[in-house]
């Protein structure tokens, strides 16, 4: 193993570009260099939304086609799902059912095709490689397949029937199915989900790793654990009846922005709502909700926090324990504050529970999660007088090494007073894509459970390997050492998500070949193995018209509806297929002996259906209920207060308090996090409006005491070094301090930029995730000779 020292040098080359394209990561419309921040207090939403979605109808390639979309995305009568938050569909109806982000994000994938023959000729990978992110992506759809050739170094057209093949036979000349691994971003539909874990499976292996595993693996098996299922319990109606609404580690403005009408709601009829973040967000004030038309007219803003909690980042936890502490103790007064009912009939645990958080002392809960005693206490108090409470979470939870144990003890303090299967109250993972949750349900799992394999292999007449998969982060460290020898990605820009980007894109070279199904150019098309395809798909705006005729596929939100979708436009070019038929036609290439009716499936997604309702728990008779108004809700055992775990009731758990919060004298702990113009890697500009930045992106905000300390200045120029779990370090230039509203000793910078600070080794132990919102780092001004050390 290389030094730390030898490996900052080699970090420091590959930032500054020795690894093609890691110099031009991240980059909006522009180059950095005339940049400002002031401070935002206008609510989140309203005007500046509204102006916001103006500007961008007035630059899009099809702006009519977008002031289309505002009035078809996320309707039931034949509209489509917004492609952007997995956020419910407001089941009332509303018409305005939309978001400043959706619009982004719809806009984006209504784009001209392009991408087409005669652009890859002018233009040798090794020349885009060098273009940044946004510049990728503006170029417009990909038109047609395309196969990389390496005496050319360019991309050059590739028949369909041709490039079905070459997938085919590649995968059959490997030596083993595990040499193959198959990576999926939320966007897929559950049709196309079902056919890609069918294929893989069918070929003889359960290298199925996805975008969960960087974001809400942990809240699954958490969950699991505790309740016996990975996925929230509370749906549309319980956020209208909770008491109170605790929002933990989330940018509602920016991660769920539809969220905010039902955060105006709860605080108009006297919910408590409680937002848990490191950084203080517009989003945890007011807001104006652009389809309320008087508010709007009149600038009425809603309060929606009634309470900030600004804990440290990592604390968690040790915040929820103090919490439960103090719950323990009025109960010792008031027996009634615990549902003892409740706890006796249907859980397990609790005596051990409660004797470990009584033993532990208020010291060590304040100082691990940055939070006074009185201020820890005044939150029990919204928690006790709340008859129904949810608590709703989103990635800065779960991207630690104790993300498993953080979920489990917010599992924990609802089973206290009974805030589990009752209206009201639960649990709630706000997922980001707006299909992740559904590529879980209908098989795309690298660790699947006997009982779905099972199932999967009577339904459909095959016997599906057993041996558990290959997760994200163990893909990457596969292809690294040439264990993975192809890599098929569909959807997402997965050279890009990862951590470790230079690692990263060193074992996606190291590939014989890499498969991307993708709508845009991104930069998991530039840095590609040995043999590459690019395989244009519809998008979610694009109608989907097969040999039955007209197609809608489903979609599964965060809280467990399902729902038909079709697309509202002609696609831009007649060489793009649908995910559904690429999958078809990738694996008839594959497995040419197979008795599934792989073009059958591609012709009527009916078909696909009728066999989803066998194999796959609740979705019986799924062709007419998903055809409803609204679709139908998967039923949920823990909703009923039913627990398919160990014991048969819900656990709880006896998680000692972490041990890796204190990052150490002169170091900070960095979270990563996204602008408010962003969509997941999609930079749409280097502007965040409810953080009061405009125009850069290559920022690290920090607490104002720490910039002092450090001798920094509003803008300074900083270096940044990380510290891997495996000793190794990495740094990066050019950045520059902003102050913000942050705790002392904790920092944040954006993705996808920062995602290399994030070692190959920084994975959870508990859900392999890798630790994006806990990275030691050490900031320094830039060309520093030493490390700040503390007086």
């Amino acid at each position: 193993m290389t030094s730390p020292a030898d490996e900052i040098d080699g970090a420091e080359q590959r930032m500054l570009g020795a690894v093609p394209g890691i110099a031009a990561l991240g980059r909006g419309p522009a180059p950095d260099g005339d940049f400002s921040r002031h401070e935002y207090h206008h609510p989140a939403a309203g005007w500046g939304a509204a102006r916001s979605v103006g500007a961008v109808l007035e630059r899009a390639g099809e702006p009519l086609e977008g002031i289309r979309a505002i009035f078809v995305m996320n309707q039931e009568d034949g509209g489509f799902d917004c492609p952007g938050c997995a956020w419910p569909d407001d089941p009332s109806g509303l018409r305005l059912d939309i978001c400043e982000n959706g619009v982004k994000h719809a806009t984006w994938e209504l784009a001209p095709a392009t991408a087409d023959r005669e652009f890859f000729r002018a233009h040798a990978v090794s020349e885009l490689a060098g273009w940044s992110d946004y510049d990728l992506e503006a170029v417009g759809r990909l038109a047609e397949p395309m196969s990389y050739n390496p005496g050319t170094d360019k991309y050059e057209p590739i028949t369909w029937e041709d490039a079905f093949a070459l997938v085919g036979d590649t995968l059959r000349r490997l030596e083993s199915p595990d040499q193959a691994s198959f990576y999926t971003s939320g966007r897929l539909s559950n049709e196309a989900t079902f056919l890609y874990q069918l294929w893989v499976r069918e070929f003889g292996t359960n290298n199925l790793p996805d975008c969960s595993n960087m974001c809400h693996e942990a809240s699954g098996r958490a969950m699991t654990a505790a309740i016996g299922t990975g996925k929230g319990t509370v749906d549309l109606h319980d956020w209208e009846a909770a008491d109170a609404i605790w929002l933990m580690a989330d940018n509602a403005a920016t991660n769920a922005p539809r969220m905010l009408t039902w955060l105006a709601e709860a605080d108009r009829r006297g919910a408590q709502v409680v937002h848990i973040n490191p950084l203080i967000e517009a989003a945890s004030r007011r807001t104006i909700v652009p389809h309320e038309f008087v508010d709007m007219a009149t600038f009425h803003a809603t309060a929606i926090g009634a309470m900030n909690v600004q804990v440290r980042i990592g604390g968690d936890l040790a915040l929820l324990r103090g919490v439960a502490k103090a719950v323990f103790e009025a109960a010792e007064q008031d027996p009634a504050v615990l549902d003892r009912e409740f706890i006796e009939q249907y859980t397990t645990g609790v005596d051990d529970y409660r004797a470990l958080v009584t033993a532990t002392p208020w010291a060590d809960l304040t100082r691990d999660a940055g939070v006074d005693e009185a201020a820890i206490r005044r939150l029990a108090d919204v928690y006790i007088a709340s008859k129904r409470v949810i608590v709703a979470w989103c990635l800065g939870l779960t991207q630690h090494e104790h993300g498993v144990d953080t979920v489990r003890e917010i599992v924990n303090l609802l089973l206290l007073r009974g805030n589990i299967g009752r209206p009201g109250a639960g649990p709630c993972p706000i997922r980001g894509h707006s299909n992740v949750q559904g590529n879980r349900t209908c098989g795309i799992n690298h660790r699947p459970d006997e009982a779905f394999l099972d199932r999967l292999g009577q339904v459909c007449g095959f016997d599906p390997p057993r041996r558990h998969g290959l997760g994200t982060v163990a893909t990457i460290e596969a292809m690294r050492r040439g264990a993975v020898k192809v890599f098929v990605a569909l959807g997402g820009n997965f050279a890009l998500a990862s951590p470790d980007l230079a690692y990263t894109f060193e074992a996606l070279r190291t590939c014989e070949l890499t498969v991307q199904v993708s709508t845009k150019l991104n930069r998991s098309h530039v840095v590609h193995g040995q043999r590459a395809l690019i395989l244009p798909c519809l998008g979610r705006t694009d109608k989907d018209s097969q040999a039955s005729g007209l197609q809608g596929i489903t979609v599964e939100d965060s809280m467990s509806m399902v729902h038909i979708s079709y697309g509202m436009t002609d696609p831009g070019s007649p060489q793009l297929r649908s995910e559904c038929a690429i999958l078809a036609g990738m694996a008839q290439a594959t497995l040419p002996a197979s008795t599934t009716p792989w073009q059958d499936y591609a012709d009527d997604y009916d078909g696909i259906r009728d066999t989803m309702a066998q194999a796959l728990d609740g979705f019986e008779d799924f062709n007419r209920r998903a055809r409803q108004p609204h679709g139908f809700r998967l039923g949920q055992a823990a909703r009923e207060r039913v627990f398919h775990t160990a014991s048969g009731r819900a656990e709880f758990s006896v998680a000692p308090l972490p041990d890796d919060i204190d990052p150490g004298t002169g170091r900070l702990m960095l979270a990563t996090v996204r602008s408010h113009d962003q969509f997941n890697t999609t930079i749409y500009s280097n502007d965040d409006r409810y953080r009061g930045l405009k125009g850069l992106r290559t920022v690290v905000f920090m607490n104002e005491n720490d910039m002092r300390d450090r001798g920094l200045e509003e803008f300074a120029l900083i270096d940044i070094t990380s510290f891997s779990k495996d000793g190794t370090e990495r740094k990066v230039h050019g950045y520059r301090a902003v102050r913000y509203e942050v705790p002392a000793g904790c920092a944040a910078g954006y993705m996808p930029e920062l995602n290399v600070l994030c070692g190959i080794a920084d994975v959870s132990t508990q859900s392999e995730q890798p630790v994006m919102k806990h990275l030691i780092v050490e900031v320094t001004p830039a060309g520093a000779t030493e490390s700040y050390t503390s007086a």
